[in-house]
């Protein structure tokens, strides 16, 4: 079943269950996968590959973790809790993340085959990392910890 129709679904069990906050937060995407849908970029012309679906999860859940950050730092605790609220629903739909253990032997495994051992093999390193880690892991932990392999 496809991320959208998938979507619609939750829509309708969120609108019956009078679930607020899921069904804004459902909607916002809905919105994103039409979007991308009409964009001039979608060659396909309709129905999106679950690559691109993937990059719109992950793009509007780094998009909710960045404001969480924004407005704890800035005390307002409201808009947070609306944040958090909106980034636990994109995450159940997003594939289940990486522990740490199981990123560490994955870009272990990425390592050896590159055959990296430099720091300046960050770049050929990240490039494998993020194509086969991507949905996988956040960025900013891959890039940290490929940093520390290679140190």
């Amino acid at each position: 079943m496809s991320l959208k129709t998938n979507i619609d679904n939750s829509i309708k069990d969120a609108m019956r269950a009078k679930d607020q906050d899921r069904l804004r937060t459902l909607r916002a995407i809905k919105s994103l996968i039409l979007l991308e849908e009409t964009s001039a970029t979608n060659t396909t012309g309709g129905e999106l590959s679950a690559d691109v679906e993937l990059k719109l999860l992950t793009k509007a859940a780094k998009q909710r973790r960045d404001s969480l950050e924004i407005f704890i730092a800035q005390g307002r605790e409201d808009l947070a809790e609306k944040e958090q609220i909106e980034l636990t629903i994109i995450e159940e739909l997003l594939p289940k993340q990486l522990t740490e253990d199981e990123l560490k032997a994955k870009l272990e495994e990425i390592k050896a085959r590159v055959g990296a051992s430099a720091p300046s093999d960050m770049g050929k390193m990240m490039g494998v990392a993020t194509k086969e880690l991507a949905g996988l892991a956040d960025g900013k932990v891959v890039s940290a910890m490929v940093k520390a392999l290679l140190a």
